[in-house]
C-alpha cells in the first residue's frame, strides 16, 4: 500500500489553517508511548532508563484516545517502549484511526507478525520498523542474535498482506557507512515507503557517552549515505535531508512534537523531560521556548532530531514559495513525507 495522497492533503489543510489563523506553535505529531517497556535493552535507548521508576506502567485506551484528541495533530506516532507489548494495542490504534489521524506504528518487529493479526491493513496505519544495518549490525546493536531476520520477515509479510510500511534507522558513532547503504537498497527494493533515517540523541541516561557523533561528523556521514546519486527512498522530506547534510540550517520546532507518556506531556520535548505536565497547552508559552534550543541549553547542541528539525523545515518551508513547491514536488514523485519514529 502507497502513502495516502490523502495525508498529504490534510496536513497542507491543516498547515494553511494554522499559517490563515496566525497561531504561533501548534502540534503537528502527536508522540504517543502507551508504555516505557520494551522486549530489548538497545545500547543508545534513553527511554527504557529514564523511566525505569514506572517502566511497569502502562496507559489505558482511555488515556490514549484522550491525549490524542487534546493535541488533535493530524499525525500520531506511537513509541515506547515498545508499543506491541501493550495488551489493548489494538484497540489503541482503532480508537485513533477512528478520528481520522494517520497512525505510525515504531516497533523492533519481534511481535509484528502477531499484531497484524489483531489490527487490519489501513490507509490510516502504518508500521515503522526499527533497523539499524544488515543483518550483523543491526542484532549487535539490539543485543540479541536473529533480530534483523524476524524483522525483514516482518516487513516482507506486511508488505504481502497490503500493510504501509517505513522503517526508522538511527546512526550512532562508529557506524559502517557501505552496511547502512546496503540496508537502505535492500529496502528500497523491497517496496517499502521509505526509510527514515536520524542521527542518534545523547540522552544523558545512556552510560556509553562515545555512541553519540557531533553535528559535524554527522553530517560527513549524511552527505556520503544521502548522496542523491544512490536513487533511495527516503520517508523524510528532503528539506530535511538536506539540513542533515549541512546544506540548511534551522531553528528546532520540537514543540510540534508534543509526547505523552505514562507520566503526562514531557516537558520540554519529546528528547528532554525535564518534567511532566498534564495539560497539552503548557508546552507552547513561550517562556518555556526560551530556554531551550541550540545556543541556549547544552543539551541541544549536537541535537538534528526530526522531530525538532524536520518540522521546522516543513513550517519554515510555508513562508519559501521555492521550499514548498520542492516539498509538494518530492512527496508526490519520491513519497517523502513527514519523518516518524
Amino acid at each position: 500500500m502507497a502513502r495516502p495522497i490523502e495525508l498529504a492533503l490534510r496536513l497542507a489543510w491543516y498547515l494553511a489553517t494554522k499559517k490563515v489563523t496566525g497561531v504561533k506553535r501548534f502540534p503537528l505529531v502527536t508522540m504517543l508511548e502507551p508504555l516505557e517497556k520494551c522486549n530489548l535493552a538497545c545500547e543508545g535507548c534513553g527511554r527504557i532508563r529514564e523511566y525505569e521508576p514506572v517502566i511497569d506502567r502502562m496507559l489505558s485506551v482511555t488515556q490514549c484516545i484522550s491525549a490524542v484528541k487534546e493535541s488533535n495533530a493530524p499525525i500520531v506516532s506511537i513509541a515506547g517502549g515498545e508499543p506491541t507489548l501493550h495488551p489493548k494495542i489494538d484497540e489503541i490504534v482503532q480508537g485513533i484511526i477512528e478520528q481520522k489521524k494517520f497512525v505510525y506504528m515504531c516497533t523492533n518487529a519481534l511481535l509484528m507478525e502477531r499484531v497484524m493479526k489483531q489490527i487490519p491493513a489501513s490507509k490510516y496505519f502504518c508500521f515503522v520498523v526499527h533497523l539499524d544495518g544488515m543483518e550483523e549490525a543491526h542484532d549487535k546493536s539490539v543485543y540479541r542474535k536473529g533480530v534483523f531476520k524476524i524483522a525483514t520477515r516482518a516487513i516482507r509479510s506486511a508488505l504481502e498482506k497490503g500493510y504501509r510500511v517505513t522503517t526508522n534507522t538511527t546512526v550512532f558513532n562508529g557506524c559502517d557507512e557501505k552496511d547502512l547503504i546496503e540496508m537502505f537498497t535492500m529496502l528500497t527494493n523491497m517496496g517499502i515507503e521509505g526509510c527514515n533515517i536520524y542521527p542518534g540523541y545523547n540522552f544523558e541516561s545512556v552510560p556509553n557517552q562515545d555512541l553519540f557523533i557531533s553535528r559535524k561528523k554527522a553530517r560527513d556521514i549524511f552527505s556520503n549515505i544521502l548522496n542523491p546519486k544512490r536513487n533511495l527512498r527516503f520517508y523524510n522530506n528532503p528539506l530535511y535531508l538536506e539540513f542533515l547534510r549541512g546544506n540548511r540550517e534551522y531553528q528546532c520546532s520540537a514543540w510540534s512534537n508534543p509526547t505523552y507518556t505514562v507520566l503526562g506531556w514531557r516537558e520540554p520535548c519529546y528528547l528532554l523531560g525535564d518534567r511532566h505536565t498534564q495539560k497539552v497547552d503548557d508546552l507552547y508559552d513561550d517562556r518555556v521556548w526560551e530556554k531551550y534550543g541550540v545556543g541556549n541549553d547544552p543539551r541541544c547542541s549536537n541535537c538534528m532530531m526530526h522531530c525538532g528539525f524536520e518540522s521546522a523545515s516543513i513550517l519554515e518551508a510555508l513562508g519559501n514559495p521555492r521550499d514548498l513547491i520542492t516539498l509538494v514536488k518530492e512527496g508526490a514523485i519520491n513519497n517523502s513525507g513527514v519523518g516518524v519514529g
